[in-house]
Formats: structure tokens, C-alpha cells, sequence
């Protein structure tokens, strides 16, 4: 494996993590109740209930699929608490798309991300943590991300951080643009079926703490990476709680897809930090040069 390939991924990564946190962040609590009867409301205040019903949610089994154009095609499946910031366990398999090619030459078709309050991790095959002194563990914090991605990473760490959820529900009451589209059985579950789109650059200066010039340069990358639109669907049981969203965008890059179910309520959910010996930072990673210290190899 060469150095290249190794930055490359370990950039991708970081990317992925914050996309797929927040897309599975992005909804609720599934209840096991099938075929219950669906209460007709209006869409704004049925979507208000479901606000304050997942607000109580604790945790859930996940499972996704994310696709953006030719880049990548993923799928993860794990279980998510939320209770006290966002801690968790995925698997992450990457299925199609540039973004599977690299990993496959990092040694690795799949991996286990592990999501923590102020930090992501991920874990690298053997042949990856050649490069980075035998750890098989990159960490990620938030705080580096931000960094990172500049206005757009500042943001990617304010949903993580803040991320709750009924994220998505919160989003089409913020668009100001949703509309009841039926009632559908999801799985077994009778739900109701809402849709909406929301401006991104006009929620990211509703719901995030970011300031005047980070949502300016913000708009700016967006621009620049062709987002402006995101059509956000859920479909809400008859417990008020979510069972499914799916998320749609154009990019520069292509079609962004993301589709996401909720299952098991209230399972027991645990996650601790990697051990030290077997985590390499990578923040560090990237200022020392390039060098991954002990390694085999240099990341540049």
C-alpha cells in the first residue's frame, strides 16, 4: 500500500464520519406496534408531536444506505444512544463507487466506527496500520474536523455535536415547506408519510451556532459543491415516532441518496474509547508531515 492512498482514506474517513452520523442521527424511535391505526393531523402539528415524542428516545438499532453519484455507495448497521451525546457502534461497508476502490487498496472492504461525544473512530485493517505504527484505531475529533473542513467542517461538528433524534424532523418544520403525502405500511408498521424541502444553507443559519462569516463561507462551499436543496421524507407510526426518513440532494459531485430505518428502542447501547496503545490521532498524524511515526511508510 502506498503512502498516497493511505492519506487519501484517512481523509475520506473523516468525511464519512461526519455523513454518517448525522444522516443516522437524522431520525428516531421505531415502535413495534404493526398496522396501528394513524392519526390524521396536520402535518405541522403531527410533526411537533413527533418532535417531542423522539425527544425521548434513547437509543435504536440503525441501518442505512448513502450514495453520492459515482464517488461512493455505502451501507451501515449498528446500534445509536443519544441520551447524553452521541455514542454508538457501526459497521460501515462500502459497496460501490471511487470511494470503495481506495478502501479496498487500504485493505479494508468494511470497518467499525465507533462514535463518542467529542470523537469519531475508525477501525483499519492490518495492512493500514502498517502506516501508522501498528494502531489499528484513527480518531477524529470533532474539534479537528471543524478544522478541517473549514466552515463546512465547523458545521459538520455542530450536527454531530447537537445532533438529536428528531433532527429531520426538525428540519422540514424549519423549511417551512411540508406536506402530508399518505399512509404507507413501512415493514409492517402503518405510518404516515410527510415531505418537505429544505433550503441547506438557509437551515444551517437557523439551527447552527455557527457565526455570520462561518455561514457565509458556508453558503460559499455550498455553492461551490452544488448543494442548495435537500427533499427529506419520514414516515411516523402511530407513536408519533419515526420508522424511516430518506434524505435526497444534488451535489457537484451527483445524486446524494440516503435512506434510513429504525428498529429496537431502548437497546443497550455501549461504547468506550479504543484503547490508547492501538489509536493513533490523526490530527497528529497530519502535522507530523505526513509521517506516521513508527510506521513502515509515510502518509503524504
Amino acid at each position: 500500500m502506498n503512502s498516497t492512498i493511505v492519506r487519501r482514506a484517512g481523509l475520506s474517513i473523516a468525511v464519512v464520519a461526519a455523513v454518517t452520523g448525522v444522516a443516522a442521527c437524522g431520525t428516531s424511535k421505531d415502535g413495534d406496534k404493526a398496522g396501528g391505526k394513524v392519526t390524521h393531523v396536520s402535518p405541522i402539528a403531527a410533526l411537533r408531536s413527533a418532535e417531542k415524542s423522539t425527544d425521548k428516545a434513547d437509543s435504536a438499532k440503525v441501518r442505512s444506505t448513502t450514495s453520492v453519484g459515482k464517488v461512493m455507495a455505502m451501507t451501515a448497521n449498528g446500534a445509536l444512544t443519544w441520551s447524553d451525546g452521541l455514542k454508538g457502534n457501526l459497521t460501515i461497508t462500502y459497496t460501490g463507487g471511487q470511494l470503495a476502490e481506495m478502501m479496498k487498496k487500504a485493505g479494508t472492504s468494511s470497518m467499525e466506527a465507533r462514535y463518542l461525544p467529542d470523537a469519531y473512530y475508525a477501525h483499519m485493517s492490518d495492512a493500514f496500520a502498517q502506516q501508522t505504527g501498528g494502531k489499528h484505531w484513527l480518531k477524529y475529533s470533532y474539534d479537528d474536523l471543524a478544522k478541517l473542513g473549514g466552515a463546512s467542517g465547523s458545521y459538520m461538528k455542530d450536527q454531530i455535536q447537537n445532533a438529536t433524534p428528531n433532527q429531520s424532523v426538525k428540519m422540514l418544520l424549519a423549511s417551512g415547506d411540508v406536506k402530508k403525502v399518505g399512509e404507507e405500511t413501512i415493514e409492517g408498521v402503518g405510518t404516515t408519510h410527510y415531505s418537505g424541502t429544505v433550503d441547506v444553507a438557509d437551515l444551517a443559519g437557523k439551527t447552527s451556532g455557527l457565526s455570520a462569516d462561518q455561514l457565509s463561507a458556508l453558503k460559499k462551499q455550498l455553492s461551490q459543491a452544488g448543494v442548495t436543496t435537500d427533499t427529506v421524507d419520514i414516515w411516523i407510526n402511530d407513536q408519533d415516532l419515526l420508522v424511516k426518513k430518506t434524505e435526497k440532494a444534488d451535489t457537484a459531485n451527483g445524486r446524494m441518496t440516503n435512506t434510513t430505518f429504525y428498529t429496537d428502542y431502548g437497546v443497550k447501547v455501549a461504547a468506550e474509547a479504543p484503547p490508547a496503545g492501538d489509536t493513533k490521532d490523526f490530527a497528529d498524524m497530519m502535522k507530523s508531515g505526513g509521517t506516521a511515526a513508527g510506521g513502515t511508510g509515510t502518509v503524504s
